[in-house]
């Protein structure tokens, strides 16, 4: 028996009981009670195998291959693709919330190279509140990031699964896992490997020989944090983790609606990057992948018919190949005797540098090559400090090679930079080759990096003059390598962590392993763009050829950063978005307070019009057009007056005109 609604002239009354409601009324409240409460979209999905109507967004080459997503093109010499969920990830409840979704995913991805030494690039899962982020540079970096010092305006994060070594974004290996908030420099990498419970040990994935690799990336909201899993298909979900990363910060790189996805890029070089299988849940239960059954994918090769003589024709030199096999895997095992016994010299290294340290020389040195003597790592090898049978305190830098042929013309160039003499250069002492690690040995520098004295935490702040005279100290040595000498020298890896302070806290440029040389009047041949975020010129984001400007860009931006003691990128925080240290001066120049921009900690030590032409110095050299900035000849000149404001006034008038443009035009800072 249904109840009926009553009449227009009797309105209901608030102490009515509510059996007595007729249905519809209390149905309305219920209802919106419930949307309320539950959650208004649940985003809940599996793909055990992808076809032309699977609901997908996909963007410039992604598309839809042998029941698989393809990313990316191989016919097409620069590639990038992206696929996303069409329905958007809700991760706040509102946009100026701290508190996070949490969410669950797994997915079977499969990375192929045509050739398996050339360069890797990998693939990345996405988080973006946009399909195509604003910045991203197409063909390269997962396709999703730039190699700007702006990062992408969009939030932005990314689980990168890499398959490639780019030592100036600290890569540490051709095969790790990194979590990419809104940057391409990763805030957290591991290893591709998974937990074998059964050995309590981690087993490597190689994630580059097309096998099928199983991914599981948990990402939880409440506590901040994101675990991520691989292991080859077939293995159940390992116990522990691959990567683990906490931190409230995650929550400034999403914003309240989130788009899901995968994003790939590529070169010249073919790498197939394929998306599997797919399954996708934020109400905490996740379906599981039917891994069997997956295509595998491997380099075809051709095959014929093949006569009785051919085969016995094959059969015959398959032995006469086990038998010259069998002898050159004894001559290499006589080799690698050797060479584990002692060092030997190679023809071609007669030519270069005579200053030939033995192996075990340094490795006594170094004791061992000891944790305790290790001084610094990064992309490009480990530094270990070393004490000579004399005495002598030097620095041995570790550098691995794939090849021998690239290990010899890294060694030319070595060789050539070993020819350089200047007082404000860390000077190269020697070298050394165990198999194909190269050793370099620099003069020790006592007092360490720039940078230290500025930014961590140092126990002494460096002084104003002192920061003044380090300043002078690097524009000699970098007009030495412009000017002073036979070839033109690029360094294209000028910033504070790379200038280090001797005995007597001078200034001394060193770390040339990117070094770049050739003749006077012509440009360098390479077009890889190396050297590190917020210090790249704003031209080798379309050009990539490195020139003795784009030095003077990275000088400009020391100047700011030692004048300032501010770094050239400081990471976002909370209540602060991430701000370009170049864009904040020239905002502070274009308001009339250049001054407010020194560092406020010794602020009793420097005089206003001093500091404010140091400044205009380093935004002269930051101009974004190449041909307004000064030279290390004019910049040096500039440093090295008894007093900055005593430098010629024309000069200075040239420098303040191109800062004032750099600022009045109003370009980014230091985009790249």
């Amino acid at each position: 028996m249904s109840h009926s609604p009553p009449p227009p002239s009797q309105p209901l009354r608030l102490g009515r009981p509510w059996r007595h409601l007729p249905m519809p009324s209390l149905l309305v409240p219920f209802l919106l009670l419930l949307m309320f409460l539950c959650p208004t979209f649940a985003l809940d999905f599996l793909f055990n195998s992808f076809t032309t109507a699977t609901n997908l967004t996909l963007i410039n080459d992604a598309r839809i291959d042998t029941s698989t997503i393809r990313l990316t093109n191989d016919s097409n010499q620069f590639s990038f693709g992206r696929a996303f969920h069409p329905t958007t990830l809700s991760m706040k409840s509102t946009s100026n919330s701290s508190s996070l979704s949490s969410f669950s995913t797994a997915f079977v991805f499969s990375v192929l190279p045509e050739l398996s030494n050339s360069p890797g690039f990998g693939l990345c899962f996405v988080l973006s509140n946009s399909t195509s982020p604003p910045g991203a540079l197409a063909s390269q970096y997962f396709g999703i990031f730039t190699n700007a010092t702006d990062s992408p305006v969009a939030p932005l994060l990314a689980i990168e699964f890499d398959t490639g070594l780019n030592p100036e974004f600290n890569d540490p290996d051709e095969n790790h896992i990194g979590i990419d908030l809104n940057n391409v420099i990763s805030a957290q990498t591991a290893p591709a490997e998974y937990f074998n419970s059964s050995t309590g040990s981690f087993v490597p994935v190689n994630m580059r020989t097309g096998q099928n690799v199983h991914a599981w990336i948990d990402f939880d909201g409440v506590n901040f944090e994101i675990n991520v899993t691989v292991a080859p298909v077939g293995v159940p979900k390992p116990s522990r983790p691959t990567l683990n990363y906490k931190g409230p910060v995650i929550a400034n790189y999403v914003s309240s609606e989130m788009f899901v996805g995968f994003s790939a890029s590529k070169t010249q070089w073919v790498e197939a990057q394929r998306i599997l299988a797919w399954s996708f849940s934020d109400t905490g239960v996740l379906r599981e992948i039917n891994t069997t059954g997956l295509p595998i994918f491997f380099i075809e090769s051709s095959s014929s018919s093949l006569s009785s003589g051919a085969i016995a024709g094959i059969v015959i030199g398959c032995v006469a190949f086990v038998i010259i096999c069998g002898s050159g895997c004894y001559l290499i095992w006589r080799k690698k005797f050797r060479e584990e016994s002692e060092d030997e010299i190679e023809d071609w290294e007669l030519e270069y540098w005579p200053h030939r340290f033995s192996y075990e020389e340094l490795k006594q040195a170094t004791d061992g090559f000891s944790n305790e003597n290790l001084l610094g790592s990064g992309g490009f090898g480990r530094v270990f400090k070393a004490t000579l049978p004399n005495n002598t305190e030097v620095a041995v830098k570790c550098v691995n090679h794939d090849s021998k042929q690239g290990l010899r013309e890294f060694m030319a160039e070595i060789e050539s930079m070993g020819r350089l003499q200047h007082k404000n250069l860390v000077q190269m002492r020697g070298w050394c080759r165990k198999g194909n690690e190269l050793m370099l040995i620099y003069d020790y520098m006592p007092n360490g990096s720039l940078n230290r004295w500025i930014f961590d935490k140092p126990q002494k702040l460096l002084g104003w003059r002192q920061r003044l005279l380090v300043l002078a100290d690097v524009a000699e040595g970098l007009n030495y390598l412009h000017h002073g000498w036979d070839q033109v020298v690029v360094h294209r890896d000028i910033k504070s962590s790379n200038i280090l302070l001797d005995s007597e806290m001078r200034g001394r440029l060193g770390d040339f392993g990117l070094a770049k040389l050739y003749e006077h009047g012509q440009v360098p041949k390479t077009t890889r763009v190396v050297g590190t975020l917020g210090y790249l010129a704003p031209e080798l984001a379309t050009v990539a050829v490195p020139t003795a400007a784009s030095d003077v860009y990275s000088f400009g931006v020391v100047v700011l950063e030692v004048v300032g003691g501010r770094r050239p990128l400081e990471m976002a925080t909370e209540k602060e978005e991430e701000q370009v240290l170049i864009d904040w001066v020239r905002y502070l120049y274009a308001e009339g307070r250049l001054r407010e921009a020194a560092d406020a900690r010794i602020r009793e030590e420097y005089e206003g019009e001093e500091v404010e032409m140091v400044l205009k110095l380093g935004l002269a050299c930051c101009h974004p057009d190449t041909s307004r900035r000064p030279t290390m000849k004019e910049v040096a000149a500039v440093l090295l007056g008894e007093e900055v404001a005593a430098a010629p006034a024309e000069l200075l008038n040239d420098l303040t005109r191109g800062g004032s443009t750099a600022a009045d035009d109003g370009h980014g800072g230091g985009a790249a």
